[in-house]
């Protein structure tokens, strides 16, 4: 981009800075963003775009037409907060007890802004790019809504984008690969059964206890022994709960965990395995175990070509890196890159310290790489529809 493009950004930067820590002192959790969709649609009002509301859910999307090319692209920030207390102390702390801006969505937001604010006046593109704002991407799978809403029917894209600011990597630089980059991610809850006794008269009752836990035990050999050894996964149990009294022998054990995979072979492998294991611990021990599997997040998987595009885009203002593996967290821009060629993209906010991550509750959004998220934006709309 050429230098006047850099001042025009720059100029940008500052009321998108106090835009942004709004939204932090204001977090909304998913399919509530009410608060934080109404002041991106007022924003968007003031750039004179096409805005429609309300899709699936909370969702908006706005849109900037440029000329007479049928060419389209979409560019995709999530607007949810976390379940979490903040603890950073900040003047801008979340106002709101129990909810947080700790994944850095609402940077995700000021940048996406940011960029429709910067085209809408440069408006050097020929074609159409469609703004996407996101809710309940935190487990709640808005991304799956908003395509079950008539997403990509209503605002057909050639290819769509969407990054994450990334505290691993230093500020500003831009990250990506060609297939898998984010986990696919499942959730299963187990429920061990026995009848309950006194703990003193343990042959009067099958042992929930002692077979939850040959169930974490067998559970935790899975990868290492039912897939091959150059698949990669993880199988975690994150939760065991069961029993009231030192005394008593509970009626029920709950074991709950969690699964990630990128290939979905090795994901149908494990399911299986986990199921043949309950049923093996069940016979076993005289209990009778349920397994509910939810595969609610599927592997976020980039096109080579749209990957390699985004690097391109960003060569000439960023640092880029070709990320050297995928991430075993997940993201449900999964969904939207199984209904829409694309990429995902890592975009560094990292300090030069000891980072606080994403998720934490003393994590916060690094103000100085909302220039470069911008650029990076334009660039990916620019190159796409003909201003490279």
């Amino acid at each position: 981009m050429k230098n006047s493009d850099s001042v025009e950004i720059d100029d940008l930067v500052a009321p998108l800075v106090s835009f942004r820590r709004d939204l932090h002192a204001n977090p909304e959790l998913g399919y509530q963003e009410h608060r934080t969709a109404k002041k991106i649609e007022e924003a968007l009002r003031e750039l004179g775009l096409e805005v429609h509301t309300g899709i699936g859910g909370t969702g908006i999307v706005a849109s900037l037409k440029v000329g007479n090319s049928p060419r389209t692209i979409g560019l995709r920030a999530d607007m949810d907060a976390l379940p979490i207390h903040e603890e950073t102390g900040l003047p801008y702390a979340s106002r709101n007890p129990g909810v947080f801006h700790g994944c850095g969505h609402d940077g995700h937001v000021a940048m996406l802004l940011g960029a429709a604010r910067y085209l809408a006046r440069t408006r050097r593109f020929d074609g159409t790019v469609h703004f996407i704002f996101q809710p309940a991407e935190e487990g709640q799978g808005g991304a799956r809504a908003m395509i079950e809403d008539g997403l990509f029917e209503r605002f057909p894209c050639d290819r769509v984008f969407a990054f994450h600011n990334w505290p691993d990597l230093p500020a500003g630089t831009v990250s990506t690969r060609p297939g898998p980059i984010m986990a696919a991610a499942d959730k299963f809850e187990i429920v061990v059964e026995g009848r309950g006794a006194h703990a003193a008269m343990p042959h009067k009752t099958p042992d929930a206890i002692l077979a939850a836990s040959d169930l974490v035990t067998q559970l935790n050999s899975l990868v290492s022994r039912r897939i091959p050894p150059m698949s990669t996964a993880v199988l975690s149990v994150t939760r065991i709960e069961g029993g009231s009294s030192h005394n008593v022998l509970p009626a029920a054990v709950r074991v709950v965990g969690t699964v990630r995979t990128f290939d979905i072979e090795v994901q149908d492998r494990i399911e299986e395995a986990l199921r043949q294991v309950a049923e093996g611990v069940a016979l076993a021990s005289g209990t009778r175990i349920a397994v509910n599997y939810d595969r609610y997040y599927p592997a976020t998987i980039n096109s080579s070509d749209a990957a390699e595009a985004a690097l391109a885009a960003a060569a000439g203002f960023a640092r880029t890196e070709l990320a050297p593996q995928p991430a075993f967290t997940s993201e449900d821009f999964g969904f939207i890159l199984q209904a829409c060629e694309g990429a995902y993209i890592w975009l560094g906010q990292g300090r030069g310290g000891d980072e606080v991550p994403l998720h934490h509750p003393q994590y916060d959004f690094n103000d100085e790489v909302l220039a470069t998220g911008i650029r990076l934006h334009a660039a990916l709309v620019e190159r796409h529809l003909g201003c490279a």
